[in-house]
């Protein structure tokens, strides 16, 4: 079982003007292989910060994260290594992929530059990419992104995330730019691919009801500090804490939003 570990985590920004703004307030918690976080809050309660710091595009002003007890390498091999055991699905999937490039490349440079596999199975595993992501390799392979629809498009991008074979995969808003009628599908595959591959994965959103039900555990964050962490179904139909409350009174019902959304389609 890999387990990831945030222990502590603190990010405070030097913004000019401004002085100094802490997005991160000593936050930790642990996501283990097979299971779901679901990270709620709204915008700018340092969710994506805590993506950003956990991919390293950001280094933490305190505090450490740990992946099977150990501190993430600076550099080098072991950094590499540790990028191969936890990727991103992000928000934007026409921005995450190239224009100019093929869906076959997006998928072939993983596999390259991580030796997955050998080089004479290359295309035979972005066919088999593609498939577990329920896409018909024939008919897309050969396109770019713009000849895609955007469900299509972030099928595509969480193909990508999975070529490396990761343990963790870290889901930063994923469908909040699709259609509302396509967002089941996509994350109906997100939660069969976390079984079946049994990934752990950090869901973050600001969607309380996709948060329940896609979840095991849901940490609720405020102004960079959590002030709820719990069992999905404690959180979201027991809130503790009056944040979480105004969030749970200001979101639609989420059985009546799962409901109405599973009527709908994927594309």
């Amino acid at each position: 079982m890999t387990v990831l570990e945030v222990r502590r985590l603190t990010k405070i920004y030097s913004v000019r003007g401004a002085g100094r703004i802490t997005a991160l307030d000593d936050v930790s918690f642990t996501l283990r292989s097979g299971t779901t976080l679901g990270l709620v809050g709204q915008s700018g309660s340092g969710k994506s910060t805590i993506a950003k710091i956990l991919t390293q595009l950001e280094t933490p002003t305190a505090g450490e994260v740990l992946l099977d007890g150990r501190p993430i390498p600076r550099h080098g091999r072991g950094l590499r290594a540790y990028r191969q055991q936890l990727r991103m699905v992000f928000q934007d999937p026409f921005a995450s992929l190239n224009p100019y490039h093929s869906i076959g490349y997006h998928l072939e440079r993983p596999l390259r530059l991580d030796h997955v596999v050998p080089k004479r199975d290359i295309e035979q595993e972005v066919r088999r990419l593609l498939q577990r992501v329920r896409l018909d390799a024939d008919a897309v392979i050969d396109r770019r992104p713009h000849e895609l629809s955007g469900g299509q498009r972030q099928r595509v991008a969480i193909a990508r995330a999975l070529a490396s074979r990761p343990a963790i995969l870290v889901a930063d808003e994923p469908v909040s730019m699709l259609d509302v009628s396509i967002r089941l599908g996509v994350l109906n595959l997100l939660a069969d691919l976390q079984r079946e591959e049994g990934l752990g994965v950090l869901y973050i959103t600001h969607d309380l009801a996709t948060a329940r039900h896609f979840s095991d555990e849901i940490m609720v964050l405020n102004q960079g500090r959590v002030v709820e962490h719990g069992p999905a179904d404690d959180v979201i139909l027991r809130p503790q804490h009056p944040y979480t409350q105004e969030l749970r009174a200001a979101s639609p019902d989420p059985e009546r939003h799962f409901a109405t959304s599973t009527s709908g389609g994927a594309a």
